[in-house]
């Protein structure tokens, strides 16, 4: 196939998605900030430097770009991306995907009922409005933009068991709060399915088959290690941040029907469980040295 990938934001999903389509012939290019420049570029992409104060030199940047992945949250004055891009990126005669990543958080508060696509999105919190705003946006660019509603992403160096490991798991209890999540394997075939069957316009969620409770995911990865789980805090007597507080306000479980009816995804790790055992061995080994 090959093409050349662009993402705004090289982060954890897009170095995954660009070692999977590196290996289809992709070239791969990114944006970092310039003192998270070194730690980026380990994968072979090629990075240019991005911020709100430091528009991109469009004309090598974009040049010839098939294929664009978009990972950057909207800051207090809307997308940067859009604000400084937009009309460059229409212009781009060779664009045939566009990959927004946005949040589940757009539906807002559901009181731990299911939603899909087709639900209205109503946030409750401001970076969710935010999401909702530049998705809205970008649909109405004349781009080939799919948006990716996502769950809490987890994959290696960033799960329960590594948390774990490094002393910072905690079981924090709220009565009847589920949350659902991805591993960013599943995540990746998910864009990457996109990309072979691209629909602009349409908006996709992107979760596995089981909402759980925090609580049971963390219980689970220390049965794996052998430790014991941490005790479990309410959380009306957690010490919390404002920010760490805030993920608990809105309880909802995510639909994932159309992903598999419309892209063909068959998820490799359908709940937290799988998941974690696969996981398990690298999080240790990553423990030991090796």
């Amino acid at each position: 196939m090959g093409g050349v990938l662009f993402c705004f934001g090289y982060g954890y999903v897009a170095r995954a998605l660009a070692e999977v389509l590196r290996r289809r012939g992709f070239e791969v290019r990114g944006t970092c900030r310039m003192r998270e420049r070194a730690a980026a570029s380990a994968g072979g992409a090629r990075l240019f430097r991005f911020e709100r104060e430091h528009p991109l030199e469009a004309r090598t940047a974009l040049a010839g770009v098939t294929h664009l992945l978009h990972s950057i949250p909207p800051d207090e004055h809307g997308d940067p991306v859009y604000d400084l891009h937009a009309e460059a990126l229409v212009r781009i005669p060779g664009l045939c995907w566009f990959g927004y990543l946005s949040t589940t958080a757009v539906y807002g508060d559901r009181g731990g009922a299911w939603v899909c696509e087709e639900d209205e999105a109503r946030p409750t919190l401001e970076r969710a409005r935010r999401r909702l705003c530049a998705e809205r946006a970008w649909l109405e660019s004349n781009l080939p933009v799919h948006i990716f509603r996502l769950s809490g992403i987890y994959g290696p160096g960033r799960n329960a068991i590594r948390n774990l490991l490094d002393g910072r798991a905690r079981r924090i209890r709220k009565a009847g709060q589920v949350f659902s999540r991805i591993h960013v394997e599943d995540l990746v075939s998910v864009l990457e399915a996109s990309i072979d069957r691209p629909n602009p316009g349409r908006i996709y969620n992107v979760a596995d088959d089981e909402p759980a409770p925090p609580e049971e995911v963390v219980a689970y990865a220390a049965g794996l290690l052998g430790v014991p789980p941490p005790p479990l805090e309410d959380i009306e007597r957690a010490s919390l941040t404002p920010m760490q507080r805030s993920f608990y306000r809105d309880n909802r479980r995510i639909c994932n029907a159309r992903i598999k009816r419309e892209l063909g995804v068959r998820l490799r790790y359908s709940t937290y469980r799988e998941g974690l055992r696969a996981l398990l061995a690298h999080e240790r080994g990553d423990a030991d040295g090796a």
